[in-house]
């Protein structure tokens, strides 16, 4: 049995959450969000615990079982909390600036490029080497990062770029150290 998939997923004061068939909405303080999920995967609200089954042993249900729940905790906990990434620019004259509700990045192109944000996501630029992705969905958050770091990745010698906060670039020595 899935570890993961057993664990009960308890729902928090000011979350509501919804179960029809296979689909899934949760209402929160901060946003609603809606998914469809598999329909051999069986979920239950049960005294105020989301309840992730499985019918059989057989190998794609064991595999939606843990990964059905992940997705319901991360639903209830984007809307009672939210998600954020933050990335770094680095670099010489690197930098990020907001101009409405996009971004302005000057990375070392020949022109300035500009990111506008998807619909539910907020981009916050709090220093001019530094940007915040927020949002309630945490898999559109994760994705618009990475779009935002793949305008200019991070390079293994110097380490100029755009980078998670987090992110430790392994770096490479130059052609003169042997």
């Amino acid at each position: 049995m899935s570890r993961i998939g057993r664990k009960p997923i308890s729902v928090p004061n000011g979350v509501e959450v919804k179960i029809e068939g296979n689909k899934v909405t949760v209402k929160g303080p901060k946003g609603t969000l809606t998914r469809d999920f598999h329909p051999d995967i069986a979920i239950k609200l049960e005294n105020n615990e989301v309840l992730v089954v499985r019918p059989s042993d057989h190998r794609t249900h064991r595999a939606l079982h843990g990964t059905t729940r992940s997705l319901i905790a991360n639903m209830i906990e984007g809307v009672s909390n939210g998600f954020s990434k933050t990335l770094e620019l680095v670099g010489v004259g690197y930098r990020a600036s907001k101009k409405g509700n996009n971004v302005v990045l000057n990375v070392g192109y020949s022109h300035p490029v500009e990111v506008t944000p998807e619909e539910g996501i907020e981009l916050e630029v709090p220093t001019a080497t530094q940007i915040i992705v927020r949002g309630i969905d945490k898999q559109k958050v994760g994705a618009v990062a990475a779009n935002i770091r793949s305008i200019r990745e991070p390079e293994p010698y110097k380490g100029k770029g755009i980078k998670y906060s987090d992110e430790r670039i392994r770096r490479k020595e130059g052609k003169t150290g042997k």
